[in-house]
């Protein structure tokens, strides 16, 4: 398979939560046109983008509601469910916790660990905060998926570093920083001030 973009990823899953709401709405066939009108974007885009994986919909007659979804959570590795470890328990980290969005994907949040022994012990929508020196115990013990790292920049890399050697092959990063990893681990960054700045740029260059 060609390698796909991140951007055309990050389509996908919009289809996907469209195609969810058509579904509730009991519509069973959508056109490229319809798509595109909720995603933003273009007919052409949208087909592009689907044919990365394979042929989907008849000529005139538009994409099966059901089976596009199917293919896309297919598409996606949403046929199954993720073990995803918390790291920082600070308030970025509690939201996330928090939201019922993530188990509804399939990604459980399964632990959490943080440095500070006043974090340790409490309970976070029915996990206990761990201390971050049990953190190669614990996850020998329950290996995890994935991790979502909300430390500080300072703490973020040796972190890093741990999971790693624990064989940790997908990061979310919340941290401030450009991680290190090997080429088989997949990190995203999320910079809130970089989204900030370009809402900024929007809003004075329309």
């Amino acid at each position: 398979m060609r390698k796909v973009a991140d951007s055309t990823v990050r389509r996908l899953s919009l289809y996907l939560r469209f195609l969810e709401e058509f579904e509730e709405q009991g519509i069973d066939t959508i056109s490229s046109e319809a798509l595109a009108s909720r995603g933003g974007t273009t007919s052409a885009q949208v087909r592009k983008d689907l044919s990365f994986f394979g042929s989907f919909g008849k000529r005139g007659l538009g994409y099966a509601v059901p089976e596009l979804a199917g293919r896309l959570r297919e598409i996606l590795g949403l046929e199954r469910r993720y073990r995803v470890a918390m790291i920082g328990a600070g308030k970025i980290g509690s939201a996330l916790v928090q939201y019922r969005g993530f188990r509804q994907r399939g990604f459980d949040i399964v632990a959490i660990f943080d440095v500070d022994p006043g974090k340790v012990g409490h309970q976070w929508n029915g996990l206990a905060v761990q201390d971050i020196a049990g953190l190669e115990a614990e996850l020998g013990r329950h290996p995890i998926d994935m991790a979502v790292l909300v430390t500080p920049a300072e703490a973020a890399q040796p972190v890093v570093d741990r999971l790693v050697r624990l064989g940790v092959k997908a990061i979310l990063n919340f941290a401030p920083l450009q991680l290190t990893v090997p080429d088989d681990v997949v990190v995203k960054s999320v910079n809130l001030a970089l989204e900030l700045e370009t809402l900024s740029y929007a809003l004075n260059n329309r």
